[in-house]
């Protein structure tokens, strides 16, 4: 069984690297039912999350997930510790905390430039997450992390890639204007031109030469007729 759940998570990582240009090490952003979870189910996770991504891995939260963990007490103090472990990502809601959960979505908009994976329990946070692509989804299931299959969004997202409708034609008919009226296109074509004149000969050279064979040949015909003018006058 665990061998075929790293080939899942395998196959999944394979997918965001292509396509969304997931590198190591690999952000992933952790909220407190996570947190709670993985204690609960005596998961080491930064032992084992690792191993499961096969690759390195950063484990990061947020002001806001810790601030969240904090008021709730002492029923969560366990996953506070956990969390507290993590390094922390700079978010938006400095003077005014928000809920940990929607401090995580504000962390991925724009469509998630820093790559985050998103680590969370909280049911109502991954149906948002699943509706934004290229966003990986870690949950606990049965005492073990799984990574969720991809959603019909980054699906959708991929699709649309490949037989290229995210650029309509005429967004492409406009850069190749905006190409021509900048001179680019003109600049190709005379780098080009220059590279042909730099390898042709020099027809100079040429001329120089052909006048010299003449003259070199005419020189001894003028000889002959001085010696033919002289053996008459004799």
């Amino acid at each position: 069984m665990g061998v075929t759940r790293q080939k899942h998570a395998k196959k999944i990582m394979g997918f965001y690297k292509h396509n969304f240009q997931f590198r190591e090490p690999f952000q992933v952003l952790l909220d407190g039912t996570f947190c709670q979870a993985a204690l609960r189910n005596k998961i080491q996770i930064r032992e084992q999350l690792p191993g499961y991504l096969d690759g390195a891995a950063q484990l990061c939260t947020t002001r806001c997930v810790i601030k969240e963990l904090e008021s709730l007490g002492k029923a969560l103090y366990g996953a506070k510790l956990i969390a507290q472990r993590f390094e922390l990502r700079s978010c938006s809601h400095h003077k005014n905390p928000v809920s940990g959960s929607t401090c995580l979505l504000s962390m991925i908009e724009d469509g998630n430039p820093h790559h985050f994976f998103i680590a969370t329990q909280d049911q109502d946070l991954s149906n948002k997450v699943k509706r934004k692509p290229g966003i990986p989804l870690l949950f606990i299931i049965q005492n073990t992390m799984v990574l969720d299959k991809p959603s019909p969004k980054s699906l959708a997202f991929v699709q649309k890639l490949q037989t290229n409708q995210l650029v309509p034609e005429y967004q492409k008919q406009s850069i190749v204007e905006l190409k021509e009226k900048e001179g680019l296109v003109k600049q190709e074509g005379e780098k080009r031109r220059k590279r042909k004149r730099a390898g042709g000969p020099n027809p100079l050279s040429c001329l120089k030469k052909k006048k010299k064979k003449t003259q070199e040949g005419q020189e001894p015909s003028a000889e002959k007729k001085k010696r033919r003018k002289r053996k008459r006058n004799r």
